[in-house]
């Protein structure tokens, strides 16, 4: 028996190893790409009537907080307006679309291209409003903005130019943080796209490997949608659905790292664990679907099915981990055991494998931080904490990955909007509900609890740091989701003064690391 739990143990340390090396090779594809001089075709526009017709669609489901501030936004995109149109798709189901149609009007009155488009049902979700819109879309080509995305006023002219190369189907842009320092969960969540934008765009785009369109501040060529086979709402991320499709037919996709479009992040455990579950769900039911089409077409190398494989799978790791986790326990009583010296040494090498994640994530977060004092420091405390609350959401997306790939079909459920400005100040509270993974969760927990006890006990620390980690992660998992505050810092700055420095920076930062220094200035830290 402890020689199959061992070798079940080594297995799933294999499948992390193997995963760990597609990153590494991302890295070096991020680094060869940092020396690579971009000729990508471009456009030149000298006068308005050379621009080619956009069309900006914005879907919107019940999003009231943060409806005024994206249209207002819309409206400031510096682009000829002749030549563009805006769609409001417009789904929602409570007064929000009130508000919608008021603010539509004004804009309309000033002279602003903008369509409000309602339907009566919400068939394919967010895909089947898309799909909606383009049929009445008059432009050659699609950008699409989720609703508390701001793209700043020059953000078609930097990614129109791309599609002189006829065979371009997707410029994609990197996402920005308008709310990265709110909390702690804010910052891990920065923390992991940052890493995503950076690391893994950049090193599958430069090694022409297949990449995804983010369902946000990006811009389709309409015949490409068209072409791959239109919006389809048979999955939960309909965004690396329809990515994959259209690569498959030879389209080509652009990452633009350069262009950032600040966006707010979630900022209650909820909200991200319903992100996290529509995500991972979604990329489940995205290898089931298209994973073998991969693998069948020519034109795709070895090199971009391997990296599609560890793309479409990555959340599956999820539930990689959470296993490992629960045989650790038993791992944990028979590393003193000489009888299993051989197993255990073979296992090792393995060792390297959280040195990899370590190499490639700070290879990110230095990307951007650089120029901060103290940021290794700071990066080897989120980098540790942001893989504990990774391991403690395991449970949760371990669920929807089994659903995805078993075939479980769900509603599509729209991350809630705050607007971080109107709600900086304000503690954002949700009921709690003790559910049935709750409580297994609070079980986890204490399991790894007994885990740091026994490895005292017993005088056995190999696994300590694991054990310690999967405990701080399902701690805070359960903490959180009872409304017990973990990281968020005490905010000093008087609403009105902080207010109007986020209104500046906000329309005119380059960056979103000037942000972050406008929380760093007010002891956001």
């Amino acid at each position: 028996m402890g020689t199959a739990i061992l070798i079940i143990f080594g297995l799933l340390m294999f499948v992390v190893f193997l995963y760990s090396l597609s990153l590494l090779h991302l890295l070096i594809n991020f680094r060869r790409s940092r020396k690579h001089k971009d000729t990508s075709q471009k456009w030149h526009f000298s006068h308005p009537a050379q621009f080619p017709f956009v069309t900006i669609q914005l879907p919107l489901y019940n999003e009231k907080p943060v409806v005024e501030r994206l249209l207002r936004n819309i409206a400031e995109i510096d682009y000829p307006h002749h030549k563009l149109e805006v769609q409001v798709l417009d789904d929602s189901t409570d007064d929000s679309a009130e508000l919608t149609a008021q603010i539509i009007t004004e804009l309309r009155a000033e002279g602003f291209p903008i369509q409000h488009l309602t339907r009566k049902n919400r068939m394919g979700f967010k895909a089947g409003a898309l799909k909606a819109g383009l049929d009445a879309a008059k432009g050659e080509f699609i950008a699409i903005f989720d609703s508390d995305f701001l793209p700043k006023p020059d953000w078609l002219k930097k990614t129109v130019p791309y599609f002189k190369n006829e065979r371009l189907g997707v410029v994609q842009t990197r996402w920005g943080h308008l709310n990265a320092d709110y909390s702690l969960l804010t910052k891990l969540q920065a923390f992991l796209l940052d890493y995503h934008f950076i690391l893994e765009q950049t090193g599958r785009n430069f090694g022409k490997h297949f990449i995804n369109f983010n369902g946000t501040a990006g811009i389709w060529r309409k015949t490409c949608i068209l072409d791959a086979g239109n919006w389809q709402g048979d999955t939960l991320t309909e965004d690396l659905d329809l990515s994959y499709r259209a690569q498959l037919k030879g389209w080509k996709f652009k990452y633009l790292k350069e262009v950032v479009t600040p966006a707010e992040l979630p900022i209650t455990i909820e909200a991200a664990r319903s992100q996290q579950f529509r995500w991972n769900k979604g990329a489940a039911e995205n290898f089931q679907k298209n994973y073998r089409k991969v693998l069948k077409e020519k034109n795709t190398t070895f090199g971009t099915r391997i990296h599609s494989f560890f793309h479409l799978l990555n959340s599956s790791f999820f539930f990689v981990v959470l296993l490992m986790g629960i045989i650790s326990i038993p791992v944990l009583f028979l590393l003193n055991d000489p009888s299993y010296s051989g197993i255990l040494t073979g296992m090792t090498v393995f060792i390297l494998s959280p040195v990899i994640f370590f190499i490639t994530y700070y290879a990110a977060y230095r990307e951007l931080h650089k120029d901060q004092q103290l940021s290794f420091f700071r990066f080897t405390g989120l980098f540790f904490t942001f893989f504990s609350i990774a391991m403690g959401l395991s449970l949760h997306n371990s669920i929807a990955i089994l659903e995805g790939h078993f075939g479980k079909k769900s509603e599509f459920i729209r991350t809630p909007k705050f607007n971080l400005k109107e709600n900086l100040h304000t503690k954002i509270k949700v009921p709690v509900k003790i559910t049935f993974q709750l409580i297994l969760e609070i079980m986890l927990m204490l399991l790894f609890g007994f885990g740091i006890f026994s490895a005292f006990r017993i005088g056995s620390y190999s696994l300590l740091p694991f054990h310690l980690m999967m405990f701080f992660g399902f701690s805070y998992v359960v903490l959180t989701s009872l409304n017990i505050e973990v990281g968020r810092p005490p905010i000093k700055t008087p609403r009105k003064n902080w207010e109007e420095k986020f209104q500046k920076m906000a329309k005119n930062a380059d960056d979103e690391l000037l942000l972050d220094d406008a929380f760093e200035d007010e002891n956001f830290n």
